[in-house]
């Protein structure tokens, strides 16, 4: 009777499987997860650091007057690009031809009176000779005559400090570049000190930037002279600039100079990177990012999907010699390029870690299956 039921049980399980295949619906089956894994060594790599940064102008210069007067002219422009020499402002000139004209009338006077103070001294010489004239006359006549001289000199520096002012009347730009704001007009009472505008020297700007010790602590180490600075300076990669909206300038820059201090608060140094401008398309205030390529020389780096975050922590799984996983914790160090860390604690050469898959392995799980290990031998 039992084996009647177990056979009518085997036959209905039968038919249903069979219909189940009949009606093309698949059955579970059970799966291995797969993971990969890859083996420690150290290499080589190129890092892009980023360091934000402003430009500005090598050679910016505020203008300002150094006479006062009324503006009577505006020769420029904001956002023009001026030469060297090239006519900006315009200041009333009249008061100071006024006073030209003045001290040069002084300067003809003070000559005629050291003519005068000569001729009376050298008679007064001749007749001292003769003996006609007392040596205390000769000596009136010939202070008299220093006097004049050194009122002609007197005279002389008046007319040149009168030309020298009214020069100033024709302010003119003494680098090439870019004209900034203009905040004055046409009309306004200006005094030495007042600021007419900005001229940024723009043929060469300069990105200031913040650059880490541990990025260039070579440059910084004890005993390197200012001369060995400099050749390290020269010998730094060429840099990148990025705008704010993405865009890359196309000429590339150059360390120009680097503090020999680090900022105790920062653990950084200040750094002047240098770029050519021949098509005057960058301007001083314009933010962006520097990028500069240092490589780095015999390091551990591993894919970013084998690191696995905890909260604050960084871990990845190692496998051990029975083919499970175990978790250590690591620090990494970021290589910008959105696929690599670089392992600066945590690992040595020759462990094996997972890596596709790591997100889903547990402390003790097997990653390791004996037809993976023998081919890995």
């Amino acid at each position: 009777m039992r084996k009647k039921y177990a056979l009518m049980w085997a036959m209905v399980i039968g038919t249903a499987i069979s219909g189940l295949t009949a009606c093309n619906i698949d059955m579970p089956k059970e799966t291995q997860s797969s993971f990969e894994t890859m083996t420690i060594q150290k290499s080589d790599i190129e890092l892009p650091y980023k360091f934000s940064a402003r430009m500005k102008g090598q050679n910016d210069v505020t203008v300002t007057p150094q006479v006062s007067g009324q503006l009577t002219k505006i020769c420029v422009t904001e956002g023009q690009q001026v030469k060297k020499g090239q006519v900006l402002f315009i200041i009333d000139q009249r008061n100071a031809q006024l006073e030209l004209e003045a001290a040069q009338a002084n300067l003809q006077a003070a000559l005629a009176q050291e003519n005068s103070a000569k001729l009376e001294y050298e008679s007064n010489k001749n007749l001292f000779e003769k003996k006609i004239v007392s040596s205390y006359m000769l000596s009136n006549s010939e202070n008299s005559y220093k006097q004049a001289q050194a009122s002609v000199a007197q005279a002389r520096a008046a007319v040149n400090r009168a030309k020298v002012n009214l020069g100033f009347c024709t302010i003119t730009a003494s680098v090439s570049g870019v004209i900034g704001e203009i905040p004055v007009r046409t009309g306004d009472q200006v005094s030495p000190g007042m600021q007419l505008t900005m001229l940024s020297g723009n043929t060469t700007m300069d990105a200031e930037i913040s650059i880490t010790e541990a990025v260039i602590e070579s440059a910084v180490k004890e005993g390197m002279n200012a001369a060995q600075i400099e050749k390290y300076i020269a010998q730094l990669p060429p840099a990148t600039f990025v705008m704010k909206n993405g865009t890359e300038y196309p000429h590339k820059g150059r360390f120009a100079s680097l503090t020999g201090v680090v900022n105790a608060a920062t653990g950084s140094l200040t750094a002047k990177v240098s770029f050519p401008n021949p098509e005057g398309h960058l301007y001083s205030g314009i933010q962006g990012t520097v990028v500069v390529k240092f490589d780095e020389k015999d390091v551990i780096v591993i894919p970013q999907n084998a690191v696995v975050r905890l909260q604050d922590k960084s871990q990845v799984y190692k496998v051990k010699a029975d083919s499970t996983a175990t978790a250590v914790e690591v620090t990494t160090e970021d290589t910008g390029n959105g696929k690599d860390f670089i392992i600066t604690s945590g690992l040595n050469v020759g462990d094996r870690i997972v890596t596709t898959g790591a997100n889903n392995v547990t402390e003790g799980l097997r990653v390791l299956f004996p037809q993976e290990v023998k081919s890995e031998k």
